[in-house]
């Protein structure tokens, strides 16, 4: 691995990061202008802002013959966003989870999850199949802004302490104009920080010897999904965790029914995928999207122990996917105790979580 590769790694990261900051801010300005609700703005613009990367790394990378970094990239990045960002948040502090959450949206999650295993069950998701899922999420949005108008006065109230009143009263032009402004650069940012980030993985991929699917669901699922971990993370330490959790169902299911659904879509022939991703990768994301039913619905919180549980798990994902990457190349894989840090990691969560 070059400098240069490790140097458009980075430095696609950071521009990723700055565009979602600059789309998210503007997005949720303009909406609150024109009076959209609140939660919706949680919920949907937000988590969709803050899954734009995973966006425009998938569509980029379809449009390159990469598909398995584009399907690896959604996969990755909704086992990261379960798994580490509630687990770290949770482990900052227990959260609390709406009754809407458990009726509604994580049910939602946990269907787009099996309709996507069953859509790519014959190895590729075909430009029908992209129809079919993006149908869903414009109508999973509309159906949001629907729902909205049913809001509890505390929701709206926990909503617009975080993003700003819906109101439109007190905009001037000068401001609608920046905050499309802030929009149109964020698109800017993604797009080139996109580019660079994928043209590096793709490189460490190849250098490294390791398939480009791993290299998806590690690397380009775990950078793409900052924009998810800083919002959720800022969230929680504020104590506004329905957002922190809103956030991360929200990019979960546009990651599983807008970015797949337009990647297939915009790529000629749709996504292949890798056979190898039916043995743990997509039913690893199945099984974790169906764990947030249960863990969520217990007392309507998640507890330290829970967000151990949910980090131990990722740590062990994790560890698996390195077992592979040394199979690849070569080399014998290390047992859990030979991996630098696993016993102790594992005796901190378990510590935090009993505390």
């Amino acid at each position: 691995m070059t400098l240069i590769t490790l140097g458009f790694l980075i430095l696609g990261l950071v521009v990723l990061t700055i565009g979602a900051e600059f789309l998210v801010k503007g997005s949720s300005r303009l909406a609150a202008a024109v009076g959209v609700s609140p939660l919706v703005i949680g919920l949907t613009i937000v988590a969709y802002g803050t899954s734009t990367p995973e966006m425009v790394v998938s569509i980029q990378s379809g449009f390159r013959g990469q598909d398995d970094v584009a399907i690896a990239n959604v996969v990755g990045s909704n086992i990261f966003n379960v798994l580490l960002i509630l687990g770290s948040c949770a482990l900052v502090l227990p959260l609390n989870v709406s009754a809407q959450l458990i009726r509604l949206d994580v049910p939602i999650m946990i269907g787009a999850s099996f309709l996507v295993w069953g859509l790519a069950a014959d190895g590729r998701i075909g430009k029908l199949d992209g129809a079919i899922l993006t149908s869903l999420i414009a109508f999973y949005t509309g159906w949001s802004i629907l729902k909205s108008r049913k809001e509890t006065r505390e929701v709206k109230a926990e909503y617009e302490a975080e993003y700003g009143p819906a109101t439109s009263g007190g905009r001037s032009a000068s401001a609608l104009l920046l905050d499309l402004g802030m929009m149109a650069g964020g698109m800017a940012c993604l797009v080139v920080g996109g580019r660079w980030f994928v043209d590096g993985a793709i490189d460490l991929a190849r250098g490294l010897g390791v398939s480009e699917m791993v290299i998806g669901l590690t690397i380009v699922a775990a950078g793409t999904s900052m924009p998810e971990l800083a919002t959720s993370v800022v969230a929680t330490l504020r104590g506004e965790r329905d957002i922190a959790i809103g956030n991360v169902v929200g990019s979960n299911i546009f990651n599983l029914l807008g970015i797949l659904g337009v990647a297939s879509l915009v790529t000629p022939g749709g996504l292949a995928v890798n056979p190898l991703m039916f043995r743990i990768d997509i039913p690893l994301m199945v099984f974790v999207a169906i764990a947030c039913f249960p863990i969520f619905f217990t007392g309507l919180t998640i507890s330290r122990w829970e967000g151990a549980l949910f980090l131990l798990g990722y740590v062990a994902y994790a560890a698996y996917l390195i077992w592979t990457v040394q199979l690849q190349t070569g080399e014998p894989p290390p047992a859990p105790a030979d991996v630098p840090g696993f016993w102790l990691s594992a005796r901190f969560l378990g510590l935090w979580a009993a505390s």
